[in-house]
């Protein structure tokens, strides 16, 4: 097995078979995990049952609720595009489930079928988008909170993404599930649970306020917090090929699946993993 540090943020792991994994594998993959906040697989020919076997060795599973599900396979979320459709799901800077009160570990994205070319997917490291930050700044937020919310994006009232895109519908739903959704509120910095490491945690789709400040105050801070993390020096541009395996941190990192496919179909197996409240 070899373990090679990308640039940006994350690392690529070659060598193994997935589903034939040894205590020592598994145990290097996790820590490997843990130090860079994504782990990209190549040459992977994972079954839906060998996806869902990988995935329980690491926590038990999260159903989504606003995603179609795999119709034999309720576990897996289809994160999926057809030719005729113009929006896809992921366009933007975000991390998956901040508005839980116990955000998801993270998300193991297998690759399905693929367009001729395009439909990359950015990642991004808040560990080291905390790193670089000037220490006024680092001293401005330490002890604040943030408040996020899934009801713009999945919610059913308003110039929701569910109700302003071709995604609303067939393939993201239950509006009904976001409406009544709590927000919740999270550390703008949280100490990683499995690093150890601090880690920025607010994300431009579902952080929406700084408790304690005015909109306005909210909204200067949180700009700049994005403007610094979206820095290409905490990046990682991912190409996906035939047998990829993506397996991100939540915590960690931010991702971005590119748009730059139409009129070409993409098909992903998504699988995503309870987490635990942040400190």
């Amino acid at each position: 097995m070899q373990i090679e540090t990308l640039p940006g943020v994350g690392a690529e792991i070659t060598g193994i078979d997935l589903k034939n994994l040894s205590a020592v594998e598994f145990a290097a993959i996790r820590q490997a995990y843990a130090d860079h906040g994504v782990i990209f697989f190549r040459d992977q020919d994972l079954s839906e049952e060998d996806h869902i076997a990988f995935a329980e060795r690491w926590a038990p599973i999260n159903v989504n609720r606003f995603f179609a599900a795999h119709p034999d396979y309720p576990q897996i979320a289809m994160v999926a595009k057809e030719k005729d459709q113009k929006d896809n799901i992921g366009g933007g800077w975000h991390t998956d489930h901040s508005y839980d009160v116990e955000p998801a570990m993270g998300s193991i994205l297998v690759a399905r079928e693929l367009p001729e070319s395009g439909g990359d997917t950015m990642f991004a490291s808040m560990y080291r988008a905390y790193e670089t930050l000037d220490d006024a700044t680092k001293q401005e937020i330490d002890g604040l909170q943030a408040v996020h919310s899934a009801k713009h994006i999945f919610g059913s009232s308003g110039q929701t993404y569910y109700n302003t895109t071709d995604a609303g519908g067939n393939r993201i739903g239950n509006s009904a599930a976001a409406d009544v959704l709590a927000d919740v509120t999270h550390p703008v910095v949280i100490k990683h649970p499995l690093s150890g490491k601090k880690a920025l945690y607010v994300n431009p789709a579902f952080t929406v306020k700084i408790v304690g400040k005015t909109d306005e105050q909210s909204q200067a801070l949180l700009s700049r917090l994005y403007a610094h993390a979206m820095d290409k020096a905490h990046a990682y541009r991912f190409q996906w090929q035939p047998g990829s395996v993506a397996f991100w941190d939540n915590r960690s990192t931010w991702h971005w699946a590119m748009n730059d496919y139409h009129s070409h179909r993409r098909i992903m197996h998504r699988i995503t993993l309870e987490g635990c409240a942040l400190n």
